[in-house]
C-alpha cells in the first residue's frame, strides 16, 4: 500500500450581497433555489442532488465536471441559526476515492441594506487529491454564483 498523507488548511472568504440576510439565508436552506446555485452550472453535470435542511439533516449531491470523473459531496448539518449562521460537515469523494473531510460555517451579517457573509472552512485534504487552493478557488466561484443567483431573482 502506498504511503497516505493528511494535509490540513483553513480560509475564510467575506462577501457581500445586495440582499438581505433573510434572504440570503433562504438561498441556502431552500432545497430548489440552493440546487439552482451550488450544483448546477455550465459544464457541470448533475447525477443527484437532496437536502434535508434541518439540525442533522443531510445534503448530497452527485456530479461531474466536463465529462470528468464523478465525485460526490455528503454534508450535515450540525448548527443552524436562521439568517444567522449555519455549521455543516462534509465529505468528498472522487471516483469512488475518498479526497476529503471539511467543517464549515457560513455566517450572514446584516451590512447596510445587504449580508456580509462570512464563509470559513476547515480542511483535512487525503493524499494529495486536492489541496487548500484549489477548494477554496472553488467555494469563492460557488459564492460568485449565489451573488448571480440573488440578482436573477430579486425582480421575480
Amino acid at each position: 500500500m502506498s504511503e497516505r498523507t493528511v494535509t490540513h488548511d483553513t480560509f475564510t472568504i467575506e462577501r457581500t450581497y445586495a440582499a438581505s440576510p433573510a434572504r440570503v439565508f433562504a438561498a441556502w436552506a431552500d432545497p430548489a433555489a440552493k440546487r439552482v446555485w451550488f450544483a448546477e452550472g455550465d459544464g457541470w453535470e448533475l447525477f443527484g442532488y437532496d437536502q434535508d435542511f434541518r439540525v442533522g439533516g443531510k445534503e448530497t449531491s452527485s456530479f461531474r465536471f466536463k465529462g470528468g470523473d464523478v465525485i460526490s459531496n455528503d454534508t450535515t448539518y450540525l448548527d443552524i441559526v436562521p439568517e444567522k449562521r449555519i455549521v455543516f460537515a462534509y465529505t468528498m469523494v472522487i471516483a469512488g476515492t475518498p479526497m476529503s473531510a471539511s467543517l464549515g460555517t457560513a455566517e450572514f451579517v446584516p451590512e447596510g441594506t445587504g449580508t456580509k457573509l462570512v464563509f470559513t472552512e476547515h480542511d483535512a485534504f487525503f493524499d494529495g487529491i486536492d489541496k487548500s487552493g484549489s477548494r477554496k478557488n472553488g467555494c469563492a466561484g460557488l459564492l460568485v454564483r449565489l451573488d448571480h443567483y440573488l440578482k436573477e431573482t430579486a425582480a421575480a
